[in-house]
Parts: C-alpha cells; structure tokens; sequence
C-alpha cells in the first residue's frame, strides 16, 4: 500500500518515530523523547504552530489574527481587489503586493478590457507602491517562488494555488476581501487550524513525477475530508530524497485536498534552490521540534507510487494508469456515470470511441503552468520526446514554461528545440490551460494536461450549447510518453532511456528588464487608469431586521465548484465589471438563476425606494399576507427582499471571490447548504454580506422558487445566536417553521454582515 491514513492524531518523535494518540500514548512518547511531553506542548512543535506564531497579532494562539509579509494577485482578481480597497479609504500598500497578468493574458475577448485591466493594475502598482508583472513574464505563483518566498514567511494570494510550502512559506489562497483587510491593515481572523502531517519515506521511482504523488494524496483524503481547512506539514525521510522542484509540484496540488494551507521541513536541496535565485539569505531550516503532534498522518511510500491520472471531471477521480489500461471499459463507463452526475445530463457524454484496438487513444496533451510548467517537467518531458514525433494526425501538444527564466534556460540548454522537432508547441507563461481559455479542445475530445483542475467548464466546454470535452490530470513524464506514443495512453514507467538530469541557472535579467517595482515608494499623483470596462461596486444596503427570501436554485450535486456558481474561461475577461460579470452567474449551471435573482432584486430595489409592499408583485403580496398572519409588525422598512441558493456542499476550487459577489449584486442575501466546501467561499460570502447557513442533510424544508421569511435576522446575527427560525411560506397560506445554523463567526465577520459587506464595514 503506496499511502495510510492514521484514524487518530499522532506524535512523531524527532522527525522518525510516530506513536499513535491514545490510552498509553503519555507514557511511550515520553519514554521515546527522553522527557515528560503534554499533548499541548507536543501541539506546538509542528513548524505550522511556529510560523503562525510569529505572524498572530493576538495574544491568543485558539484566535489567530494573521498579518501576512506579502500579497500576490492575478489580473482576474486585482482590479476589483483595489477597487474594494479604494471605495474604503486606501492610500497605500502597507506590504509588498504583486500584481501579475497570467489569467487574462490573451486579450482575445471583448475589445480592449483584458488590456485595459493590465494597464490598471500597472497604473496602480506606481500609485499605490506596488509590484507590476507583465502579461507572458510569469504565472502568479513561478514569480512567487522565484522572488518572493522566504523560510518562515507567509503570503497571501488571490488564488487557490498560492502554495510555497515547500520552500518553507506558508501560503493561503483567498477571496479578494481578505487581501482587501491586509491592504487596510486588518488581520485575516481564523481559529488555530489542526495539523496533519505527511511522512514521506523511499524515493519515487524512474518515470514518477510530482503530479503521480499529488493525486495519489488527493485521491485518499478529498472524500472524506481528512484534511479540510487543516494545514499539511510534510516531513519524513522521504522528503529529502525530492528535488525542490519536485517538491513544488507536489506542494501546488495540496489546494485540491481543500486543505488551508501547507508547509514543508527544509533541507540543503532548498537551500541550494535559494542559492540559484540569488537569495541566500531568505532560506531557513525548518524541522518539527523533538516531540510533535499531529491531527492525522498520511504516510506516503514514495517508492509505491505509480503513474496516476485523474479522470474526469475531478482531480480525487483517480487511478494508476495501468489500472485504467486493465480495466479501460469498466473505467471509462464509472467515468462517465460520474460524468451524468456533473453534467446534469445536459449533453450526452460518452468516453468508448476513445478506446481504439483495446487502448486508450487521447486528443490532446498539455504541460503548463504552476503545477506543470516547471523546469524538471519540461526536460523530463524533453527526454522521452527527444527523436521522437507526435504524429500529422489530430493529438497535439502544448508546453508553456511556468516563467520566461525557464524558458530562456530550456532554450539555452536544448530542451525547447527538441520539444519542438516533435511537433509540439512552446508558449510562453499563461495560467490559460487550467482554466478554459487557452487550448481548448474540440467538442468530445480527451484532453491530458498536467495542470491543477480538470473541473466541468475548466477546458472549454459549453453545456448550454451542446459542447463537451473531457480534461484528465497527469504528470508531464507521462504525457510525454503519451506524445511519444501518438496519443495512446502510456505511463512514463515504459520509458527505456535515461533522463538527463539538467542544471538549472536562474537568470533574473528579464525580470530586471520588464517588471515595474516601487520598491515600496508610492507615487500618489499618479492617475489610475480606469478603461471603460472597469467600474465601481453597486451601493450595497446593511442587513435589515428580517428577510424575506427566495430560494432561485437548487443544486443537488455532491459538491458544487466555483466555476459552477461563475463559470472560468472567457467570461473571466469580465471581471472588472461586476454587474457585467454577474450575467455568466450559474449560466452553466443553471441558466435561468439570473433572470430569477434580477426579479427578486428589482423587488428589493423597489423596496429601497420605499414602495410599499402592497404595490409590489402578487407574488410579494400573497408572500407578505400569509407572513403578515404570524408576523403582522414586518413592513417594507424592516424587511429586506433577497434571493439565495440552495447547494449540498458549494465552493470547492476556486478562491474567485465572484462566486459570491456575483451572487451579492444581483440581489442574494444567502447561501443555504449542509456544508461550505472550502473556508475561502464561505468567506467570501461573509465578506460581501450574505449570510452562510446551514441546514442539516435530509428531505429540504423548501424547495426551489420558495419564499423564505427570517424574522429578527439582525438580531440574531448580533446577539450571537446559534439556532436561528426559519420558515417557508406555503402556498396553502401557512408558515412551515425549520431551523438554520450560522457556524462559527468573529465579531468583526458579524459587524460586515450587519453593515451589508466589507465595503461598508470599512467604508469612511
């Protein structure tokens, strides 16, 4: 068996031995440490306690109030970042931000606004003292392990995949709203998270990439949750017998175990990787302390791992590739099961013409980004291709190098020109690939890439017009060897020949060359340039004592993905236009949620304008006379009109605060669910003022089109209410009473839901 779950917490003792929690646990840890070790004190010898420690500005190590070293964001997500943070009284950036045009490189949709939002972000950057990258230098997270990381720091980013553990930063991918209370210098408030650690012992074997070890982690703990909202702290033998690279690619995949965040020991390998950048003096060495406690442990053999693929339409949808080799029909058709499930049966969805002569014939390969566009990626992939072609017929292959460093070292040491004699493609830095909007397959292709998400929507598709196509996560060796092979599925493992084993020499010149650094020094008579796409937040009002609700969706799906509740691809090009954007909202999902949340918003609107709700549309009236019955106080002063969703489990993936705001400006009020996937959406909706609750799983109390009416909902909220009534208006004329929960809130959370968002919370 490759990996292990512990079904309790464990102590590991000087970095080697681990000792199960339990009855006699006291007396054997101790016994092994030489010492008396409280479980407490065996909490804080994690390297996580350590480094937020030192970045907790309370006195509380149970509530953590984060201050974060650094910023990094995307032109998807910078632009309405500082537009939130300029509508609350910015003036600078009180830490170094990186602003990075990886997302929206293109420009190839909607005129001119991809380019307007880079020459706003670039416009910002001088105002505001900031970092500006331009399109094609760098995707977000290459440019932060090059230039930013350092051991025992920690950085927050716009984007899920902010992970540098492995270079010893702990790093947090979030909404917007939370860079937003850093640039205000606010703290990012969370309780102390659970630890769980990832021994890592054997050394992989010849073919083996990063990749095969993440999703074979990803493939044991998404399900059951076993590192949700924790931090994974990797330590082990194992670890030293990893590349930093290597390291790095296991380490960007960490977000698809919806974990918090992630941290690895540190050693020479990431010293020397510190040394190459030219920053010797950011490296730290970091280890868990003699006695360490750990809320789980994934014991990983690193010798047992084999090629993996993720199949769709999710990256813990795993399997070795010789087990889909084996079984290919019974896999492609649970696949396709799946498929059904995702897909809502929109279009018909069949995987059995790829089967050709017993084997698996794929369409396309693709190597890229921060997960795949590393240099040891690229020269694995170089080797297998090399005297090789990819064939005149429909496969093809695309390489994007993660940086322009890394290109310029393949062109230097040969490996490009020996992709391309393959046939293949080389282009330049862009985030494109993982999230529709470059190389997107033809209608019922079978794409492979190693990349972060292979999610519905994540390459290309278009439900609404009949297209689908289908993207599988794999390591770049085995693509490779797929290309090599002309498209048949091959694991790296057949190759025959030796890898090479490339040095790599970082050459930050064109860095020097072409990214704007302030250094920190503002300029604040530079004027923002503001193109016609780039507009402001809409007036958001504080919540009201009660809310009457309609339920406009319903989704039963197991798990919801951000790129359900705002579809990725070309739709991100409007993101700096909220009321624009907010048109793409479920529209792969569930087409008719905007048409159903802009009636209810045009009531709310109404009702902000004072009109009574006797005026308003029967259907209001016939809602507010059946409440009137029980409630006959409620009036359109104290009643607040808003719509919500329903979903078993929303938010996975995406840290893309637009799943909320989107939701948020056309009038939502709430979320309804059994469980909020992932911290960072659950934020994002308490950030822009909805309310997060849950419901327990079971037959819903209403159903969708409902009314929902919550009385004294502000007080509630404020008196810290844990059980909060609810009722479903029936059309029969009654009151259906059911109860909801909040969760857990910080009293500065409870104040931006009162105020209507983090905007007004901070507004002057």
């Amino acid at each position: 068996m490759s990996l292990k779950l512990s079904d309790t917490g464990v102590y590991l003792i000087n970095g080697k031995e681990m000792i199960a929690d339990g009855p006699d646990a006291a007396a054997r840890v101790s016994a092994a440490a030489g010492h008396a070790v409280s479980e407490s004190e065996a909490r804080r010898g994690t390297i996580a306690y350590g480094i937020l420690k030192e970045h907790n500005t309370s006195d509380d190590m149970s509530a953590l109030r984060i201050r974060f070293d650094k910023l990094t964001s995307h032109d998807i997500t910078f632009v309405g970042i500082i537009q939130t943070a300029r509508a609350s009284g910015l003036k600078k950036f009180p830490i170094p931000y990186v602003l990075t045009n990886c997302h929206n490189s293109l420009c190839a949709v909607g005129g001119t606004i991809n380019e307007d939002d880079h020459m706003f972000g670039l416009s910002c950057a001088k105002k505001y003292g900031g970092v500006y990258v331009p399109p094609h230098q760098a995707v977000i997270h290459q440019f932060a392990r090059e230039m930013l990381a350092t051991g025992g720091g920690m950085i927050l980013g716009s984007d899920s995949h902010t992970r540098y553990g492995a270079l010893g930063t702990m790093a947090v991918g979030e909404g917007g709203p939370e860079l937003v209370k850093q640039l205000l210098s606010q703290t990012y408030d969370i309780n102390m998270p659970g630890v769980v650690g990832v021994y890592l012992t054997g050394e992989p074997v010849k073919g083996v990439g990063p990749q095969d070890v993440a999703l074979a982690i990803i493939g044991a703990v998404f399900g059951n949750g076993y590192v949700k909202n924790k931090v994974m702290e990797f330590v082990g033998p194992g670890v030293s017998s990893l590349s930093a690279d290597f390291r790095i690619g296991v380490d960007v995949m960490t977000t698809e175990t919806t974990c918090l965040s992630s941290i690895w020991r540190t050693d020479e390998k990431i010293k020397e990787f510190y040394d190459i950048h030219g920053r010797s003096g950011d490296y730290r060495k970091l280890d868990p302390a003699d006695v360490a406690y750990y809320d789980g442990m994934i014991e990983v053999d690193l010798g047992q791992i084999r090629p993996m693929i993720a199949m769709p339409f999710h990256p813990s949808n795993t399997y070795t590739i010789e087990e889909v080799q084996k079984n290919l029909q019974d896999v492609l058709h649970d696949v396709e099961e799946r498929a059904r499930v995702s897909l809502d049966n929109a279009v018909p969805y069949s995987l059995q013409d790829k089967i050709v002569d017993g084997k698996l014939h794929v369409d396309q390969g693709i190597i890229a980004g921060c997960a795949g566009g590393g240099f040891e990626n690229i020269c694995a992939a170089g080797d297998i291709l090399k005297g090789r072609s990819i064939g005149s017929d429909g496969f093809t292959l695309s390489v994007y190098p993660a940086s322009m460093p890394v290109y310029m070292e393949i062109i230097r040491n040969g490996v490009a020109a020996e992709i391309l004699e393959t046939g293949a493609v080389l282009k330049t830095a862009f985030c494109g690939p993982c999230f529709g909007a470059g190389d997107t397959p033809a209608n019922n292709a079978f794409s492979i890439r190693h990349s972060t998400r292979n999610f519905p929507n994540r390459e290309g598709s278009k439900l609404q017009n009949g297209q689908i196509s289908s993207v599988a996560l794999m390591d770049a060796r085995s693509i490779a060897a797929t290309a090599a092979n002309k498209g048949v599925l091959t694991a790296a493992t057949e190759f025959t020949g030796e890898f090479t084993g490339y040095a790599y020499h970082f050459d930050k010149t064109i860095y020097e060359n072409r990214v704007f650094d302030s250094h920190g020094v503002a300029d604040p008579d530079t004027e923002i340039v503001l193109g016609p796409n780039i507009k402001d937040w809409p007036a958001m009002v504080a919540l009201t004592d009660n809310l009457l609700l309609k339920v406009v969706s319903e989704i039963h799906d197991p798990v919801t993905t951000t790129d359900e509740l705002i579809p990725s691809g070309e739709t991100s090009s409007y993101r700096s236009n909220p009321l624009g954007l907010a048109e793409f909202a479920l529209s792969r999902k569930d087409p008719a949620y905007v048409g159903r949340a802009k009636e209810v918003r045009a009531a709310e609107e109404q009702r902000e304008q004072d009109l009574p709700f006797d005026r308003m549309s029967e259907e209001i009236q016939n809602a507010v006379e059946i409440i009137k019955k029980q409630f006959p106080d409620i009036s359109e002063s104290n009643t607040g009109i808003g719509s919500t969703i329903f979903a078993v489990k929303p938010g996975d993936g995406s840290a893309r605060e637009q799943a909320a705001s989107c939701q948020k400006v056309l009038g939502g009020w709430a979320n309804i669910a059994n469980e909020y996937a992932t911290k960072r959406y659950r934020s994002n909706l308490i950030n822009w003022g909805m309310l997060p609750f849950v419901i327990p799983e079971g037959e819903l109390p209403f159903k969708n089109l409902d009314y929902i009416f919550i009385p004294e909902i502000r007080k509630a909220v404020e008196d810290h209410t844990e059980e909060i009534t609810a009722y479903t208006v029936d059309v029969s004329g009654s009151l259906k009473k059911f109860t909801v929960t909040l969760g857990a809130l910080t009293d500065d959370e409870r104040e931006i839901i009162l105020k209507g968002c983090l905007i007004n919370y901070n507004r002057v």
